[in-house]
């Protein structure tokens, strides 16, 4: 599989990543073992993982397990700053120190590659949150620092920062960003390319909309991500969604391919994204996210695309 250099990192991730929201939740241990082991395989290095991910810890605790030996093969990217267990959460120096050696402990592993901030802290200035982070690197335990959910104007001041102090720098933010969600465009993706950051897409389907399995007036597959979240189900499956998705699928079906291959190649177009972060609960949806990334889409696609997606 193709691989591209995150950010101004050493790390070179694969254009595919998985992730790991499901393990400890939707799917269990001998499930996870298997999408983890099969991702392995056909070239996924980059694994995302948070330590709110399963139950509070279960995505971690499983992963430290399923990898073992093979936690050296793989760039292991986690979270911190959602609610856990006790009073603490956020991004205090305190909190950060106290998550980094649960989240090793449960990940079975001496060093984090991608540590990243989940979510803003308003209580804390972010200097405090850098220098923590700064000192995590400079300790081993962590080699490299991004985000998660910040705005472009977060994650320019948080740059400005560390550049001021001399701290590690961010190298990566990850935000929602897909054919139906295309927000980050205005702002966050000139500044992540501005500031020499790679750009790491989650929901890239859409919750599973851009897959192809989902059809307009059915109902929705039992199991299915859409058919257990309501919120989800409410703010995907619109009139808007339907209509753009449609005109999607027909769009790829005439030029032989699939909506799941344009959802992958289209985020893929750019450079500033180095991989796109999907989840999987079997070995054959690895199988179809890494096949869907290979589509190389004309600037006349693009265009097209633009008009189906932006002008609805």
């Amino acid at each position: 599989m193709d691989k591209r250099r995150l950010g101004s990192s050493a790390l070179e991730v694969s254009v595919v990543g998985l992730g790991s929201n499901n393990f400890g939740g939707r799917i269990d241990f001998e499930a996870t073992s298997r999408v983890v082991h099969r991702a392995i395989e056909i070239g996924i290095n980059l694994i995302d993982t948070a330590d709110s991910y399963g139950n509070k810890g279960g995505s971690e605790e499983w992963l430290g397990q399923v990898l073992g030996e093979k936690r050296k093969q793989i760039v292991l990217a986690t979270k911190f700053g959602l609610p856990m267990d006790g009073e603490l959460v956020g991004a205090s120096r305190r909190y950060v120190m106290q998550a980094v050696e649960a989240s090793l402990k449960r990940l079975r592993t001496d060093w984090i590659d991608l540590y990243q901030l989940h979510r803003p802290d308003p209580q804390t200035p972010i200097e405090e949150t850098l220098r923590a982070l700064d000192d995590l690197v400079r300790q081993g335990k962590v080699r490299f620092i991004g985000c998660s959910n910040l705005s472009a104007q977060q994650v320019a001041e948080a740059q400005a920062t560390a550049r001021r102090h001399g701290l590690a720098q961010l190298v990566s933010c990850q935000d929602e960003y897909s054919l139906l969600v295309r927000d980050v465009e205005r702002e966050l993706v000139p500044t992540a390319k501005r500031l020499g950051l790679g750009l790491l897409p989650y929901f890239p389907l859409a919750s599973g909309l851009l897959t192809g399995k989902y059809k307009r007036g059915a109902a929705l597959p039992p199991g299915s991500r859409l058919s257990k979240n309501a919120r989800h189900a409410q703010r995907f499956a619109n009139e808007r969604n339907w209509h753009i998705v449609g005109e999607l699928e027909a769009f790829a079906a005439r030029r032989g391919h699939t909506l799941l291959e344009l959802a992958f190649s289209w985020l893929l177009r750019d450079e500033v994204v180095a991989s796109v972060i999907a989840g999987a609960t079997s070995p054959q949806q690895v199988e179809q996210n890494v096949r869907a990334a290979g589509w190389k889409l004309s600037a006349e696609d693009l265009a097209e695309i633009d008009r189906i997606t932006l002008d609805t």
